[in-house]
């Protein structure tokens, strides 16, 4: 593919965010029992200063932050593929300038890695903090800018493909 070049960070990326959901799947499957046990030794670590010594609401939060973890899971694979899907449409638009289509393609390829690297510290800081708000709260810094990279490259890819498609042909 001749543009291919042109979106190797984004590709790089989305790839990279493919891994990840594939490696904490193996995780899961390799180690789940301890990936919960260091979940719990986390929460009761916090239980008198983040849970005022209640057992009973530290319960909850790592049935949350497992969820969680199960969502980093999910969003690397799945928006993973979605980034290297756009990326190689990226790749393949004709009158689209080499560097727009970088950008769309890092946009998304990074969106994609930081979301759902958003979700497995969320997961793994919920039962410390005393609460999966405070966790998605104090990792609002990454989730904001990650979710708007990857709506970003979409919506690039989007406005690029309309363009090729529906513009007026070179004569």
């Amino acid at each position: 593919m001749v543009g291919l070049r042109t979106v190797r960070v984004g590709v790089a990326l989305a790839l990279a965010a493919i891994l990840f959901g594939f490696v904490i799947g193996g995780v899961f499957g390799a180690g789940e029992e301890g990936l919960k046990g260091y979940l719990k030794a986390e929460g009761e670590q916090a239980l008198a200063t983040a849970y005022g010594g209640d057992a009973a609401k530290l319960k909850p939060v790592l049935d949350k932050a497992w969820i969680y973890l199960q969502r980093a899971h999910l969003h690397g694979g799945a928006i993973g593929a979605v980034a290297l899907g756009l990326c190689l449409l990226l790749a393949s638009l004709p009158g689209a300038t080499t560097r727009l289509r970088g950008v769309a393609a890092a946009a998304a390829g990074a969106g994609a890695l930081g979301y759902g690297l958003y979700w497995l510290l969320a997961g793994l800081w919920a039962p410390g903090l005393g609460s999966t708000g405070a966790a998605k709260a104090s990792l609002e810094w990454l989730a904001v800018p990650s979710a708007g990279l990857a709506i970003v490259g979409l919506l690039l890819t989007a406005g690029l493909t309309a363009r090729a498609l529906f513009g007026r042909a070179p004569a």
